[in-house]
């Protein structure tokens, strides 16, 4: 069998497994034993490589990071995080949503998870926004899709990941995401501002010394959660940290300020928060070891260079091709997570990309920016059925306004795929390019 046909069924088997809600990990263990029994591949080889990447260093900051968003998740950061921004944007027509959508953005700064945003504020500020005349489907919409900020504002975890496999530098794969996800919050801004309706009960204006009393008050209490993402990508990009090391920066800063600041935090939910983490991590961490194998699986078959000769026999317009790379990480972004989504296609797709002469750090631009969506589109969509539980409203309900929010993401995607200065220009500021 050809190795394109090959890689061609191996990828069907593990859609396949997925349709039948299977296990991931099982349907990874699946793909790999087709490969391993029809196209020769030896795992014992496999599993000795697979071993040796999963001990790198770099991964180290992933239980990192996922422990210290979950710690400051709950502590209860944004409620205070909420009342801050809310005395700038909060009293004028559709500024509770500009709100939901800043905090989004905040949180991903803090813990670089698309979930944490949604936990931390769906509970608390869809009721409120509802109270105030938004339609609780448009609220949780609105709420649900700018989590996936979490992805696009650093710290992010699917961009360590990306930078790990693709040997990308890692700090680079961060500020990649930025540009296409400050245009993301313009935009989602914008959405929320032509829909809200023009009878929404708005806070009554505050005077100036009052505006400025509050500010400085909420100020105060918001600080400690707003210096966590200064301290973290200020000691990365200052070069004083390693990633690694800001992760576990983030974990010692995060235990006091919930148990002594915020004071959300007390032994019974930190443990909890310690379990979730653990089995957590762990879930990754075995899905990312069986994912790489099959990955190294279609290298050594060379199945990447088949992929490029394939491509260039049909098309060599590298607008074209740019517009194929979209559709196929739209297609995987649907029914795998953006990890998993990361592992097995950015390999496959990075000689496409060299030949072509796109920069890497756009490739991970594009990869984070398409793959982020994913949550949100079904079948995978975890993030809009989690938004879904939360916001207590049916899928029927939510579909036409999250629907309306993809609409006006697919902007992103086309400025981040052929205007490379969108994901360019942050990281050639600080000299990456």
């Amino acid at each position: 069998m050809e190795p394109v046909t090959l890689a061609v069924v191996s990828l069907a088997v593990l859609m396949l497994l997925l349709s039948f809600g299977v296990p991931i990990v099982f349907c990874f263990s699946g793909a790999l034993a087709f490969m391993s029994i029809v196209g020769g591949v030896t795992m014992k080889g496999m599993m000795m490589w697979g071993l040796q990447q999963i001990l790198s260093p770099t991964l180290l900051c992933i239980p990192l990071f996922i422990y210290a968003g979950s710690l400051m998740s709950e502590s209860g950061i944004a409620k205070y995080l909420l009342e801050f921004v809310d005395v700038f944007v909060g009293r004028i027509r559709g500024g509770l949503g500009f709100v939901a959508t800043l905090t989004c953005a905040i949180l991903g700064a803090i813990s670089g998870s698309t979930f944490t945003g949604l936990a931390a504020t769906g509970n608390m500020l869809i009721p409120e926004m509802v109270s105030r005349g938004y339609p609780r489907a448009f609220a949780t919409a609105l709420i649900t899709c700018s989590s996936i900020l979490g992805v696009l504002i650093p710290p992010s975890t699917p961009m360590i990941i990306f930078g790990w496999v693709t040997g990308t530098n890692v700090l680079a794969c961060f500020l990649s995401t930025v540009g296409p996800g400050i245009v993301t919050i313009i935009i989602f801004c914008g959405i929320n501002f032509v829909l809200s309706r023009r009878d929404l009960k708005l806070m009554p204006q505050l005077s100036k010394t009052e505006k400025r009393r509050q500010i400085a008050v909420r100020g105060w209490k918001a600080l400690p959660a707003l210096i966590m993402p200064v301290l973290i990508l200020g000691g990365i990009y200052s070069g004083a940290m390693t990633p690694t090391e800001a992760a576990a920066v983030a974990v010692i800063y995060a235990l006091p300020v919930g148990f002594f600041v915020y004071r959300g935090l007390n032994l019974r939910n930190a443990f909890g928060c310690t379990k979730d983490s653990a089995v957590s991590v762990g879930s990754i961490m075995i899905m990312i070891f069986c994912s790489m194998m099959l990955s190294q699986t279609y290298v050594v078959l060379q199945i990447p260079q088949a992929i490029v000769e394939s491509v260039f026999s049909i098309t060599d317009n590298s607008f074209l091709i740019l517009l194929l790379i979209n559709l196929i990480l739209l297609f995987v972004g649907m029914i795998v997570n953006d990890t998993t989504g990361i592992i097995l296609v950015a390999p496959l797709l990075l000689p496409l990309a060299k030949a072509i002469g796109l920069d890497p750090i756009q490739y991970a631009a594009i990869f984070g920016v398409n793959l982020a969506v994913g949550s949100l589109t079904p079948p995978y969509a975890s993030l809009l059925y989690l938004g879904i539980r939360i916001g207590k409203v049916d899928f029927v309900e939510i579909l036409p306004y999250v629907g309306l929010f993809l609409l006006g993401y697919v902007p992103v995607m086309l400025l981040t795929t052929y205007w490379p200065d969108v994901s360019l220009f942050i990281p050639r500021l600080f000299g990456f390019i």
